[in-house]
């Protein structure tokens, strides 16, 4: 500390009380209009020091003023609900998610956020509230732009959304609000519904509401919430669809009869189709498969080498929306994991036949289109749809039998189910959990109801076999005999019957084996 001093100016003077503490860049000093007060100031401060107080190095004033200038200001005001849910999302860009995740998480906040507005969306706005949320606000590549130092910075906004952006910024609800019970049940209410009022599919509402849940948990992370506002809200989310409808599985002779027509009409995705309904490839897995991964004899089985996924999505939610293709690794899988996967003779002789027409690309790839590009969901799922019309029957077509390609996948794993496969061997081959097989896969097996009935018709009749002739009843006594335990050892020097269980049928269905 040092003494008050003054500080002549050409009017008047003023008096200067200094002190500097450690760690400062430089020191504190605070000027007074007469000496008495810098005097008095000098000694709060010599005080504070004889009595050990600690001093805050950031504004080198004794910590116990610090926390009563903080008490003294009011609270900062609550971040809005819009605020918070666009720094979410740029906290899951950053992550490297897969561009269908961000979509979903872009779709879903916004959908949230459009009923979180405090006032009605003008008409003028109504048709680009929606899609300037999830397009752009939401949207984390086509909002900012990174720059040197690997920061992102704000780009400049569409055209004519200006508006309807500051619109939306003003009548953003605060975070703080979801506490009241009937706003956030309208924010759950609105994730529950389609574009056109009706009802969300169960499967959609449940991964709304995980999306909306997700960006709640970062506000309570940032302090913007002090706990969830959701729980203890009467609010249930619907029953989601876990197993597959087993009516979308096809039988060998339906798989034979579609992938006729498509050698027809389509020959470049006969070995498309055939290698999911055989290999239960997904189509983005079909899309990186080369001819460097595969093993194809002349005879017997075959094997892939399964290590890219490349679903079909749009580039706006990549990393480099202007780049070439993305490859990523397996849907669930570490970088760099590899699936192996059994080629049955059928799907092998198919293989061939495919390579040997139409070759594969520069860089090996067996499927492709235009120049040397994926083959388009456009095409191959139009495509399917016209061998449905032609090879099914009209009874078949109004089904949901193999309505997607994506259903031959469900075919594949049935079928491996069916034939005894072990649940682990085929959690393995398809790439997904076996938690997954048993929930989704195991109950879509055409013909397994009858195999089990079968199986419970020969258990019958064997028991029935070994019983042998039940004995005649013997005639009733007028008075009734009192029943005596028989004794342990009554009968062991009798010979035992023959009740050796005949030899049980092959299984034909997963209902033992699992």
């Amino acid at each position: 500390m040092w003494a008050v001093r003054e500080v002549k100016g050409k009017k008047r003077s003023t008096w200067q009380a200094r002190w500097w503490v450690a760690g400062r860049p430089s020191e504190n000093s605070r000027s007074f209009v007469t000496k008495g007060a810098a005097e008095a100031r000098r000694a709060e401060i010599f005080a504070a020091v004889k009595k050990g107080e600690a001093f805050d190095v950031a504004t080198g004033l004794p910590v116990r003023e610090v926390l009563a200038q903080r008490a003294a200001e009011p609270p900062p005001a609550p971040r809005s609900w819009l605020e918070v849910a666009r720094g979410f999302t740029d906290a899951k860009w950053e992550e490297r998610q897969a561009p269908g995740s961000r979509r979903s998480i872009a779709q879903g906040l916004g959908i949230a956020t459009e009923a979180l507005f405090d006032a009605p969306v003008p008409a003028e706005f109504a048709g680009l509230v929606r899609e300037a949320l999830a397009g752009w606000s939401f949207n984390t590549g086509v909002r900012s732009v990174p720059g040197r130092d690997g920061r992102r910075r704000e780009a400049t906004p569409p055209v004519g959304w200006a508006g309807v952006l500051d619109w939306m910024e003003r009548h953003s609800r605060p975070v703080t609000d979801l506490v009241d019970p009937e706003i956030a049940r309208a924010a759950l209410g609105a994730l529950s519904r389609r574009m056109d009022g009706r009802p969300a599919a169960g499967n959609t509402i449940v991964r709304r509401r995980q999306v909306f849940e997700m960006a709640i948990k970062y506000a309570i992370a940032r302090g913007d919430l002090d706990a969830n506002p959701l729980t203890g809200l009467d609010w249930r989310p619907p029953r989601k669809l876990v197993a597959v409808d087993r009516r979308v599985v096809i039988n060998a002779d339906q798989a034979r009869r579609l992938f006729a027509v498509v050698a027809e009409h389509a020959p470049d995705l006969e070995a498309f189709y055939a290698t999911i309904y055989h290999a239960a490839l997904r189509p983005g897995e079909l899309q990186e498969l080369r001819f460097d991964q595969l093993t194809l004899p002349a005879s017997g089985w075959g094997e892939a080498l399964v290590d890219a996924n490349n679903p079909e999505i749009s580039p706006r939610w990549s990393d480099a929306p202007d780049g070439p293709r993305q490859p990523r690794e397996l849907k669930h899988r570490a970088k760099g994991e590899v699936r192996q996967v059994p080629l049955n003779p059928p799907l092998v002789a198919i293989l061939r036949r495919h390579i040997d027409t139409f070759g594969v690309t520069a860089d090996g790839r067996l499927f492709r289109s235009g120049k040397d590009g994926p083959v388009k969901a456009i095409r191959y799922i139009a495509r399917w749809r016209q061998a449905r019309e032609i090879a099914l029957t009209p009874a078949e077509q109004a089904s949901p039998l193999a309505r997607r390609p994506y259903d031959l996948r469900h075919a594949a794993v049935s079928g491996w189910l069916n034939a005894g496969v072990p649940v682990t061997q085929v959690a393995e081959w398809a790439g997904h959990s076996v938690r997954v097989c048993l929930l989704v896969y195991a109950r879509c097996i055409a013909g397994g109801d009858e195999a089990a009935r079968r199986r419970i018709d020969a258990a019958l009749a064997a028991e029935s076999e070994t019983s042998g002739v039940s004995p005649a009843p013997e005639p009733a006594d007028s008075h009734p005999r009192p029943i005596r335990s028989q004794p342990e050892t009554t009968g062991l020097d009798r010979t035992l019957p023959d009740i050796t269980p005949a030899e049980p049928e092959p299984s034909t269905g997963p209902e033992l084996d699992l």
